[in-house]
């Protein structure tokens, strides 16, 4: 058994949708072991597979689910949330003027002091120096442009995006349902 497994409390279970598909990919859509299990209980997911170990209770022992699945298909929303780390997942964690990973911000193309606003097609993701040196500039001013366009992602998309930045953890039992693109650099 996984030393990372020893503990209830370090066993997650992996939900997939009633296709067999992640609900999510980034976050992984994982559950407490106390949420899979009360979903057990209430016949919303069949069980895909196990952990080696067993919570107990009086009456009832059971091995702690590793993989569930929906028992009602949960269609997935075309377009995403507006949030900072999504606006980072689009953009890949990476600054859209020099390039840098590190001292992410992000940064309003068309300034908000100049009426832009803060939405999917005018925000990209931008280094603190980055963003500093462009400031409440327009960009064909000081001649700087992102080398991609803000635009609104879907859900698809970021749901790539997420392949690429897999998590620190990954329990052998969840490889099958999930599709991490290793081969290229996030």
């Amino acid at each position: 058994m996984n030393a990372h497994a020893a503990m209830p409390e370090h066993c997650p279970a992996l939900v997939l949708n009633a296709d067999f598909r992640p609900l999510s990919y980034y976050p992984l859509s994982l559950w407490s072991w106390q949420e899979t299990v009360k979903a057990v209980f209430l016949d919303r997911v069949n069980i895909v597979s196990e952990y080696d170990r067993f919570v107990r209770s009086p009456n009832v022992e059971m091995r702690l689910p590793s993989v569930v699945s929906l028992k009602t298909y949960v269609k997935p929303a075309l377009y995403p949330a507006f949030t900072r780390f999504n606006v980072f997942l689009r953009d890949r964690f990476t600054c859209q003027y020099c390039g840098t990973k590190s001292e992410l911000t992000f940064d309003h193309l068309i300034p908000r002091s100049r009426g832009g606003q803060t939405r999917w097609d005018n925000v990209v993701t931008a280094c603190s120096p980055c963003n500093l040196a462009k400031g409440g500039a327009m960009p064909e001013v000081i001649k700087m442009w992102p080398m991609q366009m803000p635009y609104r992602p879907t859900v698809f998309e970021l749901h790539r995006n997420g392949r690429l930045f897999p998590p620190n953890y990954l329990h052998d039992s969840w490889l099958d349902y999930l599709y991490w693109d290793t081969e290229l650099d996030p």
